[in-house]
C-alpha cells in the first residue's frame, strides 16, 4: 500500500486548484478521479460552461447539431487541459477509479480494469461534489429517455417535445436553451409559483417572459406516475383535483442536487453527515476527522463553482498561511440563473428584509427604461434593490435583465464594503452600459 502527503478524491474545483497548488510547492499529491470525462469537475464538462455555451449558440441562432458539437469541442479542450495542469507536475499523480474508504485514512480505488489499488494518505480531501436528486415518483427512474442535466449534455440532437420535472433554476435553465432551439418545452411542478425563492413580482415577471417565449408551464401540478417506452414518455398528473396525461419525446429531472456521498465508503470512517446527507464541517471545512477536508457541493454549501473556489482559499490558507479564513466571512454571495435574459440577486429579497424588522425602500426600475437594453435588443426585466433606511446601506439587490451576471457583482462589492447605496447612485458609469442603470434606479 502506497502512502500520499495530500490525496484528493474528485477533480472539481476546489480539490483540482488545491492539488495544484500543493504540488507547486513540492508537496505530493494523489488526486483519483472515478471518470476520465470528469477531470476539471461538473462545472467545465457537464454543468456551467457547456450549458452556458448552448445558451448562448441557442440565442445566435445555431443549429442543435452545431451547438451541440461546438460544446464538445469546448469541453474536451478544458477537459484536457484539466488534467495536465495536475500530471505533468513533477510530486502530482492523477489515478482513474472509484474511491472508497475502508478506514479513516485508506482508500480502495477501483480501476476500470477491475483492480483495486490501496492507498493511503497523511492528509485527505473529499471533493465528490453532487448528484441529481431524483424524486420518489412512481415509475420514474434514469433511462434513454429519463434523463437528468447531466446525460442532457450529451444529446446530439434536440427532442421535438420536452417534459421537464422542476421550475427551479436548473429546470428554467434548460427550459430556456432547449426553447431557442425550436423544442416544444413543458414545466410541470408541484409549487403555484416558479422560482420560490425569488419575490412573487421578480417570479411573475419571468414567468411571464418565459410563457411568451412559448414554453409552457403546468403549475400546482402532482406527477403520479411516469410510465417510459420506446415511443416517448407519459407523465400522469393530478392538477386542481384533475388527472391529466401528457407524452414527451424526452423527460429531464431537474429537481435539484445532493451531495455526493454514497458509494464513497464513509461508514467505515469516523467522518459524519448532516441531516440531509453532506459531509459536515466546520467553519474551516474540517469533518469530524483531523487531517480530513471536504470541499465543494459535498459539504452542503451553496452548490456554486466560486464557492468551491472559496473553500480551496480556505484550505489553503490552514495550509500555507495563518489561516484565519472561513465560511464566516461569505456575507453576500451572487447567484445567476441564465435564462434569457439573465436572473441575479445577492443578500435578503423584500419579503425577508420586511419579515426581519427592517425599515426599508425599494428601489424599482424596468429594463425597459435602460438604453442599452434597447441597442442590445432585449428590454425586458427589472432592477430591484432593498436599502435599510436607517444605515444606507444596501440589504439586497435583484437584477433580471441582460448582463444581470456583471451587474450584481457591483453590488455584492459595495455590500461587501458596507457602503451606502449612494455610493452606486452617485457612480460614474460608462455608456451605454446596463450598469449606468444604477444612476437612475437610486434617483
Amino acid at each position: 500500500m502506497k502512502k500520499y502527503q495530500n490525496i484528493v478524491v474528485g477533480f472539481g474545483k476546489g480539490g483540482k486548484t488545491l492539488a495544484k497548488t500543493l504540488a507547486s510547492q513540492g508537496q505530493e499529491v494523489l488526486v483519483i478521479e472515478q471518470s476520465d470525462q470528469m477531470y476539471g469537475g461538473t462545472c467545465i464538462n457537464i454543468g456551467c460552461l457547456p450549458s452556458k455555451n448552448l445558451i448562448i449558440n441557442g440565442e445566435k441562432g445555431m443549429s442543435f447539431a452545431e451547438a451541440s458539437e461546438a460544446k464538445s469541442v469546448l469541453t474536451r479542450k478544458l477537459r484536457n487541459k484539466n488534467y495536465h495542469m495536475i500530471a505533468d507536475l513533477p510530486t502530482a499523480t492523477v489515478l482513474d477509479g472509484h474511491a472508497k474508504f475502508i478506514s479513516n485514512y485508506e482508500l480502495e480505488v477501483t480501476k476500470k480494469d477491475g483492480k483495486v489499488v490501496t492507498v493511503q494518505g497523511d492528509r485527505i480531501f473529499i471533493n465528490t461534489g453532487a448528484v441529481p436528486r431524483i424524486p420518489d415518483i412512481p415509475g420514474l427512474k434514469l433511462s434513454q429517455n429519463v434523463v437528468t442535466s447531466k446525460e442532457a449534455m450529451d444529446w446530439q440532437e434536440k427532442p421535438g417535445k420536452l417534459g421537464i420535472i422542476g421550475a427551479g433554476y436548473i429546470g428554467l435553465e434548460f427550459a430556456g436553451m432547449f426553447n431557442s432551439y425550436g423544442t416544444k418545452v413543458t414545466v410541470i411542478d408541484g409549487l403555484s409559483q416558479i422560482l420560490p425563492k425569488e419575490d412573487s413580482d421578480v417570479s411573475e415577471l419571468v414567468f411571464h417572459d418565459l410563457t411568451e417565449a412559448g414554453i409552457d408551464f403546468r403549475l400546482g401540478s402532482k406527477i403520479e406516475k411516469v410510465e417510459d417506452s420506446k415511443d416517448g414518455v407519459k407523465v400522469s398528473y393530478q392538477q386542481a383535483g384533475e388527472i391529466k396525461e401528457e407524452i414527451f419525446d424526452k423527460l429531464l429531472v431537474g429537481a435539484g442536487r445532493k451531495a455526493n456521498t454514497e458509494n464513497l465508503g464513509l461508514e467505515n470512517t469516523d467522518v459524519a453527515l448532516t441531516a440531509r446527507g453532506a459531509i459536515k464541517v466546520d467553519d474551516k471545512l474540517r469533518t469530524t476527522v483531523p487531517n480530513i477536508w471536504a470541499l465543494g457541493d459535498v459539504n452542503g454549501g451553496p452548490q456554486f463553482t466560486y464557492i468551491s473556489l472559496d473553500d480551496f482559499r480556505i484550505v489553503k490558507e490552514q495550509l500555507l498561511r495563518s489561516g484565519q479564513r472561513s465560511t464566516k466571512d461569505r456575507q453576500f454571495v451572487p447567484y445567476t440563473a441564465f435564462i434569457t435574459p439573465p436572473l441575479s440577486a445577492v443578500g435578503m429579497k423584500e419579503k425577508e428584509a420586511r419579515d426581519a424588522g427592517y425599515e426599508i425602500k425599494v428601489y424599482k426600475l424596468m429594463a425597459s427604461g435602460i438604453p442599452k437594453a434597447h441597442v442590445a435588443g432585449d428590454a425586458r426585466g427589472v432592477y430591484k434593490l432593498i436599502v435599510d433606511q436607517k444605515t444606507q446601506q444596501i440589504l439586497g439587490a435583484t437584477v433580471y435583465g441582460l448582463e444581470s451576471h456583471e451587474v450584481i457583482n457591483i453590488i455584492s462589492l459595495a455590500m461587501k464594503l458596507k457602503a451606502p447605496y449612494t455610493i452606486l447612485r452617485d457612480m460614474i458609469y460608462t455608456h451605454p452600459t446596463m450598469a449606468e442603470a444604477l444612476n437612475d434606479l437610486l434617483n
